[in-house]
């Protein structure tokens, strides 16, 4: 299913049936009398609105063979929500743990909003230039998708409490992406650039994915087995 309303109609409708809103995207300058009124209705639900340019909109936009669209909205997810409303909401995590590059963070943000995760933690000493860097190479993604920069051993702890399973993704597991069940409460851990995902991390894992490589050089970057797995998981989470 997808987390985007496209256009005023759509977007008028769900808020009048009581669909679950978290943030709507209103093109900047839109000029719109009905676009007023649906940010009005939001307003009184309490539904936060965010301005974003023409080209914003139509890049973003799921129908946009017909230019850009004045309004879209998302569902299912809060991109404000707590790292506990998202333990308590359930889902599927994406943990960083140890990346140090922004624009390597930055595409996995991406990636894991587009694949339809619901949050993604990252455990890496980055200062807020480099937070900021990772945002952009995210292509502002960060807006739509709940972002922790918090410790990955405190997270795991707090999601196995929740009922959270962990898979780690590794070279050293048994099992292909294909091979494990991604459905349900799960954090999908990714390590970083150089080192991996750490010994202490790794103890604590319930499981560990093996991405299957068979050139010369047996390792891919960072966001390349994040992608491959978030692909499955939203085939096996669809079904």
């Amino acid at each position: 299913m997808s987390m985007q309303l496209c256009g005023a109609d759509e977007v008028r409708d769900a808020i009048g049936n009581g669909h679950l809103i978290t943030l709507i995207l209103v093109k900047r300058d839109h000029g719109k009398r009905a676009v007023d009124e649906i940010i009005f209705l939001a307003q009184k639900s309490q539904i936060r609105v965010i301005e974003g340019s023409e080209n914003d909109l139509w890049r973003m936009a799921r129908n946009n063979s017909d230019g850009a669209p004045d309004i879209l909205a998302l569902v299912g997810r809060n991109p404000s929500a707590t790292f506990e409303e998202v333990l308590q909401s359930g889902g599927l995590i994406w943990m960083l743990d140890g990346a140090k590059y922004p624009v390597n963070i930055g595409f996995c943000i991406r990636t894991a909003e587009v694949s339809g995760a619901d949050a993604v933690v990252i455990d890496g000493q980055l200062n807020n230039q480099e937070r900021s860097a990772a945002k952009r190479a995210s292509m502002k993604a960060h807006r739509f998708i709940p972002v922790f920069w918090r410790n990955a051993i405190e997270s795991i702890q707090s999601a196995k409490q929740a009922g959270f399973r962990i898979i780690a993704v590794e070279d050293i597991g048994e099992k292909t992406p294909w091979e494990v069940d991604l459905t349900g409460n799960v954090i999908l851990i990714v390590g970083g650039e150089r080192e991996g995902i750490s010994d202490e991390v790794l103890s604590l894992v319930d499981e560990v994915i093996r991405i299957p490589m068979t050139g010369f050089v047996p390792s891919f970057n960072l966001q390349a087995p994040l992608s491959s797995v978030a692909i499955e998981s939203q085939r096996q989470r669809s079904e």
